[in-house]
């Protein structure tokens, strides 16, 4: 037989999104479910330092920081599950969702918390360097690059947004570029070409990222022009990659109105979806920031908008039954 669950609140994800909703949830007595998804505790499962999330002041390592997460949100009456959502049917409340086993989970409130994931160039070498030199978030890590020359890579507003952000911490700042033009708006462009500490890298493609060795890291970047074929290597300790997202929407889509990047729209200054009961939030919501902080702050805003939905539609389900 098939299992079913329910539950007042429901949760996908188990992020710093989905387990402060969760910890939220369940001190307002609504027993949420988090079903943690493919990735249990998100991306930070696969950070090591972490030094900027508020209320630590050593460095901590991110996977100790979700496991600490999930027993918070455990301890006060939350459930996990470990499944993945393959469908959904946000038609009606309660909503209904089935896991890849069969599992039915049916929630009178839905909180999405799914994340994004960095976009990566899909190089052994990048895999083998992860952690070691090789980035996708410089405002998680570029702090650690102080006073190295560093490298980002890519062309759009993200790439040119980092690049200037490692300002900040180093002196030589190279971006990489595959073509001979920016697609970053103008505004970035200007501020990018002012900078005295950016090289800009034209016509370059990444082939290898460089290990040193031993407990050396990233020592540099081997590159392939991509008019003329000539590789060389550039020098560096650090490596961004910035080549954009995938905010994990694919199963909500023709559900839930989603904007023009993918991410889940909301009403601004709120976590509200286009569905009325569904909320959503974390990285699955918000392309600007995607930090952890940020992320756990959505995550209690979307448990407070959840049980304020709630409270109002009971208290319009006693009126009903009054008249």
């Amino acid at each position: 037989m098939t299992a079913t669950h329910s539950t007042r609140m429901l949760i996908l994800g188990s992020g710093p999104a989905g387990l402060s909703a969760a910890i939220y949830g369940a001190r307002a007595g609504m027993a949420p479910i988090v079903v943690q998804g493919i990735q249990p505790g998100g991306q930070l499962t696969t950070t090591t330092d972490v030094e900027n999330y508020p209320g630590f002041r050593e460095v901590i390592q991110g996977p100790w920081l979700m496991e600490e997460m999930q027993a918070q949100a455990e301890h006060v009456g939350a459930q996990m599950m470990y499944d993945t959502i393959v469908e959904i049917d946000l038609s009606q409340r309660p909503f209904r969702l089935i896991g890849d086993g069969g599992t039915v989970y049916v929630g009178d409130v839905l909180v999405i918390a799914t994340g994004a994931q960095a976009k990566w160039l899909g190089l052994d070498s990048e895999e083998d360097m992860k952690g070691k030199g090789v980035s996708a978030c410089a405002t998680c890590d570029g702090f650690f690059y102080r006073g190295k020359k560093v490298a980002v890579i890519g062309g759009g507003n993200t790439a040119v947004e980092e690049a200037l952000y490692l300002t900040n911490h180093s002196h030589d700042v190279t971006l990489i570029h595959r073509r001979d033009t920016l697609r970053a708006e103008k505004i970035l462009q200007e501020r990018l070409f002012a900078n005295p500490k950016i090289t800009v890298l034209w016509n370059k493609g990444v082939e290898r990222f460089v290990d040193g060795g031993g407990n050396a890291g990233l020592v540099g970047i081997e590159l392939k022009d991509t008019v003329t074929g000539a590789v060389s290597t550039l020098d560096v300790e650090g490596g961004f990659v910035a080549i954009g997202h995938h905010p994990a929407t694919e199963l909500f889509r023709g559900h839930l109105e989603l904007d023009e990047d993918s991410y889940i729209a909301v009403e601004t200054g709120s976590t509200r979806t286009s569905v009325p009961g569904v909320f959503a939030c974390g990285d699955v919501m918000d392309k600007v920031y995607r930090q952890a902080v940020t992320a756990a702050g959505t995550g209690c805003m979307a448990a407070l908008d959840a049980e304020r939905f709630l409270a109002e539609a009971d208290f319009e389900k006693v009126a009903e039954a009054a008249e």
